[in-house]
């Protein structure tokens, strides 16, 4: 454990560290509390815009304009606080590990973009929930950066249509009443389950199916480690809990999983 004491971690990170350095493959999950620390609030505590909003269900974006108008306002809000954020060190931690092949698979359920923009090897990255970064069209399926989308929305509120059906253009991520994607739930589950290493950072671990990872990683064997300011229903299970900010905690297992 000696390179985990080099770099200065203690206590329960320092257990963490060794197992990271050890393992063979490292999955790891992440939420809104990497995001937060970047100055992107989760919309879902207290004083967030779901409070001002409520959720649009896929299926009334797809049938009602009306819908697909309040969902555009919705997200033209958020957009311009997504778009400043940057990644913060948690981010950039992982950035490392990932680059340095100590992650095998990292799964977000954030929609931001700053895994991407902290370098994170896009082949081993899985954006369960989708992307604000693009549009989808809800006719053909034809996606495109949100740039276009964007300036299209802002200069007239009009809902944007795709250049190449005409059908309505929704930010692509994964609303009420829309399925996630299958391939890509299918490798994070595949992932989690051979995995011997599991790591759920900056998530409450209370939205499915993404939270089910944990218990197919450590039904299968895997260590399993929770990093996060908030409670979790998994708490009592998992081999290490650590409640510091994650901001802090991950550029220091960085340095101690990646010390010589």
């Amino acid at each position: 454990m000696s390179g985990a004491k080099r770099a200065g971690v203690s206590g329960g990170a320092q257990a963490l560290a060794q197992r990271w350095r050890d393992a063979r493959s490292v999955v790891v999950l992440t939420g809104a509390g990497l995001s937060t620390a970047s100055g992107i609030p989760d919309f879902r505590s207290p004083g967030g815009r779901w409070e001002r909003y409520q959720p649009t269900p896929y299926p009334d974006f797809v049938a009602r304009e009306s819908a697909r108008i309040e969902y555009w306002r919705y997200k033209g809000e958020t957009w311009p606080v997504i778009q400043r954020a940057q990644p913060n060190p948690a981010h950039l931690a992982l950035a490392d590990l990932g680059a340095a092949g100590r992650v095998a698979l990292l799964v977000t359920q954030n929609v931001d973009g700053l895994h991407e923009r902290s370098g994170f090897p896009r082949d081993r990255l899985v954006n369960a929930h989708g992307s604000d970064a693009e549009t989808a069209c809800i006719a053909c399926g034809a996606r495109a950066p949100r740039e276009a989308a964007q300036r299209v929305w802002e200069a007239g509120a009009a809902v944007p249509a795709c250049d190449a059906c005409g059908g309505a253009l929704k930010p692509a991520t994964i609303s009420f009443g829309q399925s996630l994607v299958a391939a890509d739930l299918e490798r994070a589950f595949d992932a989690a389950g051979a995995c011997d290493l599991f790591v759920a950072a900056g998530t409450s671990l209370v939205v499915g199916p993404i939270n089910g990872l944990f218990e197919v990683a450590r039904r299968a064997g895997a260590a399993t480690a929770i990093l996060t300011a908030s409670e979790t229903p998994f708490d009592d299970a998992a081999d290490v809990r650590i409640a510091d900010p994650v901001e802090r905690t991950l550029p220091a297992l960085r340095d101690a999983v990646l010390a010589p």
